[in-house]
């Protein structure tokens, strides 16, 4: 009997031993796998972590339910130090909310001498709301807030550690005005990495109609990021026009950026709002934005912005320099640097033979210092066939267009108008008539110098110079491009910020609602298929345009009566006369079918330079290092760490891999 009573006895310490939960690894322990066992349920103690002492509850339990054992290591560990920059990182958007769905699971609920879960529920919705703010800065969902493993549901007892926090914010909601502001937009000035997290943020909370791209990089290597608002991002849609907006090229002149980053996070939310203006907006136009073509100067100049201590100054802080970070990091003027194309037209007008538009780069050019920032927007605007563009300075208050260089060599300002004189004086016109101060009478203020001419100016007339992008634009591309002086002050407070967004948001919509004026259609063969590269000429007006790679063509024209001609090599040439109404809202349509040539015409001698020689981009390959990727050792694309992995590095805590992506 007493022999049966020890192997009973053994058999039950066996079964025990066999269902007692297997060791837990640190790794695991770590990331939340462990059961907990009867012994360590843990017990309850005062709120101790002071990025949580906002919770809804004062007591909690140790050890949470990441198995952090006491407050120091909860507070040593990466999962809370993320919590306490996320407000930082994420620009303030789902903040509070993410800090305190994390503090739910390092500081759980005590009650009644147990662990109460946070909801599941809570989770989802602060995912599904906050998951595209971690995406804009390439951030991995964190491994804590995982829903599934940390979160219980309703039936098990849980609570929602943001019931206190929701009370709040419908408050809040309550007492503001019904006449308040939409949209929300933070004016503060933003370093380059701040911007880029907000474009990428901005575009993945609306990725339906938005996304961002990199043209290039800038001598420093950071990004020029684009984003693109469409109904089709990343497509051209036929018969869709397409813009651009261009910051920031001289460094210092920061308003222009400022207002371009307002402007992504307006159109974004506004169109999620339903605003009818901004959703015809998006869904009829290709709008694409290049905050700051010149990063690197932004960075010197913002390094010139210091706080002022001398008691008697009160004006906060004080912009040092009027010209540094005007350029590049090369000390290149990237508004010198492009082709001078305006000196090869000048030097050829008067042989009635010879292009007057898409003017090739000459190859001497190339030879020449060139800026990988110029390189990198010279083949964007080759690249997609924008219409329309307005690029954004500073130090005065007006609205120049080309030409910007003096059609004689030995005068500095003297009216030198192109082809589209008319259609120029438009475009700044749309810009000005919409802006409160830039075309009034006041003759003390800002620009006032430029009263007479009605706050537009022809760009030499003003001052000559060569090399500037507007020109290029206009002589190399179908693009129009003026050039938006926003203000005297450089670099302005950021208490003006908000202000200056009022001044201009209307003249920047309505800019974008101009590109829609003219002329619009489709040149096609007898078989209905699109003939990319047909010229559109305008009687009187010596300057032609293209068709893209479908056919289709924009052509900016005023109103009027217009006599149009379509023609392309080895088809016949098509001529038709049209009426452009005053009170047009719209592009008029206007298609064109061309046949076939029984044979060849002969080719016109006079007819240079050869589309062969326009197609002469870098033909020397000087900057092949700023168009491909860096490899690996087994030929893979190189993956840097972002931005933000200094907070995480220099801080002492083991490398959260877990927050990047693709690890």
């Amino acid at each position: 009997m007493k022999m049966i009573s020890t192997l009973f006895a053994l058999s039950i310490v066996s079964a025990l031993v066999w269902c007692a939960p297997p060791p837990c690894e640190p790794e695991d322990r770590r990331l939340g796998r462990c059961q907990t066992t009867p012994e360590d349920k843990g017990t309850c103690t005062d709120m101790v972590l002071g990025y949580c002492e906002d919770m809804p509850y004062k007591k909690i339990t140790f050890p949470n339910l990441l198995d952090h054992r006491g407050r120091h290591e909860a507070e040593t560990g990466a999962e809370y130090l993320l919590l306490s920059v996320v407000h930082s990182l994420l620009r303030g958007e789902c903040s509070p909310d993410i800090r305190m769905l994390g503090c739910s699971v390092l500081a759980p609920r005590c009650q009644d001498g147990r662990t109460l879960k946070p909801c599941r529920s809570t989770c989802e919705a602060v995912r599904r709301g906050c998951e595209h703010a971690f995406e804009g800065i390439d951030m991995a969902w964190p491994y804590f807030l995982d829903c599934d493993r940390f979160f219980g549901s309703e039936e098990e007892g849980c609570y929602d550690p943001l019931e206190t926090l929701r009370a709040q914010q419908e408050v809040a909601v309550a007492e503001i005005s019904p006449e308040g502001p939409s949209t929300v937009i933070q004016f503060t000035y933003q370093s380059n990495a701040q911007m880029f997290s907000i474009l990428k943020k901005t575009a993945t909370k609306c990725s339906d109609i938005s996304r961002t791209y990199s043209i290039g990089r800038s001598v420093e290597g950071k990004d020029l990021l684009v984003i693109e608002f469409s109904n089709n991002p990343g497509q051209h849609d036929i018969l869709e026009p397409e813009m651009k907006f261009v910051g920031n090229m001289h460094g210092n002149e920061v308003l222009g950026r400022q207002l371009l980053i307002y402007l992504a996070q307006y159109l974004c939310s506004e169109y999620q709002l339903g605003n009818e203006r901004i959703q015809t907006l998006i869904n009829t136009t290709r709008i694409h934005i290049l905050a700051s073509m010149n990063p690197d100067g932004y960075g010197l100049a913002a390094a010139e912005v210091e706080d002022s201590n001398e008691p008697e100054n009160q004006e906060g802080p004080v912009y040092n320099g009027w010209i540094s970070g005007r350029g590049n990091a090369q000390s290149i003027d990237l508004n010198r640097n492009f082709p001078d194309l305006t000196s090869i037209l000048y030097g050829r007008r008067r042989n009635k033979y010879y292009r007057t538009d898409h003017i090739p780069i000459p190859d001497s050019y190339w030879f020449g210092k060139v800026a990988p920032e110029t390189y990198a927007v010279m083949k964007w605007i080759r690249s997609i066939p924008f219409v329309q563009s307005a690029s954004l300075h500073g130090g005065e208050l007006v609205v120049s267009y080309p030409f910007d260089l003096s059609k004689h060599p030995h005068e500095e300002k003297m009216l030198s108008p192109t082809a589209d004189e008319q259609v120029f004086r438009q475009m700044a016109r749309t810009y000005v008539d919409n802006h409160p101060t830039m075309g009034d009478r006041d003759t003390e203020r800002c620009g006032a110098s430029f009263i007479s001419k009605g706050g537009i100016i022809n760009g030499a007339l003003w001052y000559s110079f060569a090399g500037g992008m507007s020109d290029f634009n206009y002589l190399h591309t179908n693009c129009f491009e003026v050039t938006v002086e926003l203000g005297c002050d450089k670099f302005p407070s950021e208490e003006e910020l908000y202000p200056e967004w009022k001044r201009n948001k209307e003249s920047l919509l309505s800019f974008i609602e101009s590109v829609h004026r003219g002329i619009k259609g489709i040149v096609k063969d007898v078989n209905g298929n699109g003939i990319k590269g047909a010229r559109i000429s305008v009687k009187g007006i010596r300057h032609d345009i293209t068709t893209a790679e479908d056919g289709d063509y924009w052509r900016l024209l005023n109103p009027g009566i217009h006599i149009l001609t379509a023609s392309a090599p080895g088809y016949t040439r098509v001529m038709k006369k049209v009426h452009l109404p005053r009170r047009m809202q719209k592009a008029g349509r206007v298609d064109f079918v061309l046949r076939k040539l029984a044979r060849a015409a002969p080719a016109d001698i006079y007819s240079f330079p050869s589309v062969d020689n326009y197609d002469r981009f870098d033909p020397y390959n000087q900057f092949e290092r700023y168009t491909l990727s860096e490899l690996g050792e087994n030929g893979e694309e190189r993956q840097e760490k972002p931005w933000w992995w200094n907070y995480f590095i220099h801080s002492g805590v083991a490398a959260p891999t877990w927050l990047l992506k693709n690890y």
